[in-house]
């Protein structure tokens, strides 16, 4: 191992403490303040290992689907983070992505950078069974916190039943008995006015 390689990777990690500092939209469970990009990414490996037998595909790689949830947010450091209700916001998440993307792994050492890289496109695709079961958790966790926390999310932006639904019933390829949970928990917070219908 090389000095260089060795400040490479803890270039990267200093780089990468700073999505800490990147706040969702999504609310801890006890509405007491949202949280950040890490909470969540750290949400979504536990929820990988926790809820993996929920998976479509029974012979799912789970310590891949962790690894791809732990990476596929690091791009918010330079892109920040995209509202999945903001239509407006979201016409240049792609390219502001990917350029962050590329920034953000060159800092590694070559072979881990295209790891990390494959990781993250792997996910953006979507395609293979790890990474439909990563967006099904990505697209679950915030739904989940909406309905703990009364729609406090919702609310404040003005969500309806309809965009959650657009937005989120990709999550089936991945996790159809996840999406068919957290439909029920939508039907309730419509009846409950956490969620306009």
């Amino acid at each position: 191992m090389t000095i260089r390689r060795l400040e490479q990777q803890i270039q990267f990690i200093i780089e990468i403490d700073k999505l800490k500092q990147i706040v969702r939209q999504t609310y801890l469970t006890d509405a007491s303040r949202r949280e950040n990009s890490v909470e969540h990414s750290w949400h979504l490996a536990l929820m990988a290992m926790v809820l993996s037998e929920h998976a479509n595909d029974p012979d799912i790689d789970v310590s891949r689907v962790i690894r791809m949830v732990l990476v596929h947010d690091i791009v918010e450091i330079d892109a920040g983070d995209t509202f999945l209700y903001d239509d407006k916001h979201s016409e240049s998440k792609i390219d502001r992505e990917i350029a962050a993307a590329d920034r953000l792994f060159s800092l590694l050492p070559t072979d881990q950078a295209e790891i990390f890289r494959q990781l993250w496109d792997e996910f953006e695709a979507r395609e293979t069974k790890e990474a439909k079961f990563a967006f099904a958790l990505d697209h679950f966790q915030p739904m989940l916190h909406n309905v703990i926390t009364k729609g406090k999310s919702w609310q404040k932006h003005g969500v309806k039943k309809s965009q959650v639904i657009e937005k989120s019933r990709p999550m089936q390829e991945g996790a159809e008995s996840l999406w068919e949970y957290i439909s029920d928990l939508l039907d309730y917070s419509v009846e409950e006015g956490y969620l306009y219908e």
